[in-house]
């Protein structure tokens, strides 16, 4: 049964590999080393603008398991929710997005980023929480989620003592429209 199970998810992600716009085409780990001594910076599209002013209309809705619409989502259901109005198809489950895109440093994270976390045991290495990037800016980084305990909330991941322990690594997704 696991087998099947094992074939099953693989060919799924195989459909998903050979199928979505999101994934770039570079596999290299850190768009950092990519463009090392780059002068080449990157704005905001209009495009993940859309995407982040989408998700703060949900901004209250309650945390419900497995959720997956307004009437309640868990985390990784807010961020496929969210994506799909936007015709995006990601994976559904948090640990899944976290092997897309490209990984950046904290440092370098912007609008429309993915941030991925640890869940309530500190000592697992597994991605079991995500949150989008809304902004970025000296103040810190400014995420929308949907937090157990309160909904869908934004908050400022640099100044929380629950999330700065349990940050895994940081995805960029490519949307297609970098400047």
């Amino acid at each position: 049964m696991r087998l099947k199970l094992f074939f099953f998810l693989v060919n799924i992600y195989l459909m998903f590999l050979f199928s979505s716009n999101l994934l770039s085409q570079n596999k290299s780990d850190s768009l950092s080393e990519v463009y090392k001594d780059s002068t080449l910076e990157f704005s905001n599209s209009e495009f993940i603008n859309d995407i982040i002013s989408y998700s703060k209309k949900f901004l209250g809705t309650p945390y419900k398991y497995a959720g997956t619409s307004p009437i309640g989502f868990d985390c990784s259901g807010f961020i496929y929710y969210v994506f799909g109005n936007f015709g995006l198809r990601i994976t559904r489950t948090s640990y899944s997005m976290a092997e897309f895109g490209e990984t950046v440093r904290l440092s370098k994270v912007r609008p429309g980023d993915l941030l991925f976390f640890k869940g309530r045991n500190l000592n697992s290495s597994n991605v079991a929480h995500v949150a989008l990037v809304v902004e970025s800016t000296d103040n810190g980084i400014l995420m929308i989620h949907s937090s157990s305990s309160r909904g869908v909330v934004i908050d400022n991941f640099s100044k929380s003592k629950y999330f700065i322990p349990r940050f895994l690594k940081a995805k960029r997704l490519d949307y297609g429209v970098e400047n």
